[in-house]
């Protein structure tokens, strides 16, 4: 079980060390080394990546992703699979992963079931090529876009994916011509045009879809982190303790630990109360951080978080922007009371 103990801080001018962390008015995650899916990386594992901001429609065909990724052997995929559909038809169209033309096929003939058995077939066989020929999983992403002659290119060329190598492919293919293209990904990267073949930004696409979930090694650790990850970008209201209402601080890490099997007080500075204090030399993640004087109140603790380490914290807090010096205390108290 994971020992709830506190890091003791002096805040000066209230936000402090929030300011340090980068505070947001929203639930979020702060790991220094946090794997984004990006096009500068491989995935690593699959089923190590979760979706983030698919809308309804892209959701609806998810039981159906599932089905056909059990049949051809890659359910750790189906993030990505709900990925690709979210970029192709942003799950909207009959053709929902657009993979007709992988059939031969003119654009947007399969039905909505077809598609997605095609889609998931068609990219079972990209990995199976891909682990043949010895490239990585960004090559297969892309691939699904390009089509297979990608994964030759790329293993002929050091078998690691770059928009380097993406780029150079679709010049060779479209002969150099260009097309004006107003994507924001392309604006911010080129100005806003790419070549006419297939969509060389394809990985930049998926990667907003896409996001790893961190690993711990305390089993209780995960699950308190698992259920936090649900919330993330949630607003914070203040009293906020339930996911129907959204959060305030306490309210968040009250809510999450319980789902481990771990009650905490209402308030944080009940939970201050309920904790043993340690130094913060000795933080380690699944610790409580706790802060004082962030705001006017009775109350000595106001607010709190979830620390991951690296100086990192997950927790619900809101952005006063204008207060940002610290200075940190880690004189060491004993209060004697553990959860």
């Amino acid at each position: 079980m994971i020992l709830l103990r506190l890091k003791i801080m002096l805040i000066v001018g209230g936000i402090g060390f929030l300011a340090f962390l980068g505070l947001l008015a929203f639930v979020a995650i702060f790991i220094s080394d946090e794997a984004d899916f990006d096009s500068s990386m491989d995935i690593g594992s699959p089923g190590d990546l979760r979706n983030v901001s698919l809308s309804e429609d892209v959701l609806a065909h998810q039981a159906m992703v599932e089905k056909y990724a059990s049949e051809y052997g890659i359910s750790d995929y189906v993030p990505i699979l709900l990925a690709i559909i979210a970029v192709e038809s942003g799950g909207t169209a009959e053709d929902v992963m657009q993979s007709s033309e992988s059939l031969g096929l003119p654009p947007n003939t399969l039905d909505t079931e077809a598609s997605i058995k095609q889609g998931t077939k068609y990219l079972a066989d990209l990995l199976q090529s891909a682990e043949t020929k010895g490239v990585d999983d960004s090559t297969v992403l892309q691939s699904y876009n390009y089509g297979g002659a990608f994964i030759d290119y790329v293993a002929g060329q050091g078998s690691s994916y770059s928009f380097k190598l993406a780029e150079s492919f679709a010049k060779e293919r479209s002969g150099g011509k260009k097309v004006t293209y107003s994507n924001p990904i392309a604006v911010e990267k080129n100005g806003g045009w790419r070549f006419s073949y297939g969509n060389m930004f394809y990985v930049d696409l998926l990667q907003p879809y896409l996001r790893t979930t961190p690993s711990f090694d305390d089993d209780t650790f995960q699950l308190v982190m698992e259920e936090a990850l649900k919330y993330e970008g949630f607003p914070y209201v203040f009293g906020g303790a339930h996911p129907d209402t959204s959060f305030d601080c306490s309210g968040l890490m009250q809510w999450i630990f319980r789902e481990a099997g771990i009650n905490l007080p209402r308030t944080a500075q009940e939970q201050y109360e309920a904790t043993e204090h340690i130094p913060l030399s000795e933080a380690k993640p699944g610790d409580l951080v706790f802060f004082h004087s962030t705001y006017n109140t009775a109350n000595h603790i106001t607010h709190n978080g979830l620390y991951l380490g690296d100086n990192q914290m997950f927790h619900a807090g809101d952005v006063r922007p204008d207060r940002t010096e610290v200075e940190v205390d880690e004189r060491r108290t004993e209060k004697g009371t553990t959860l």
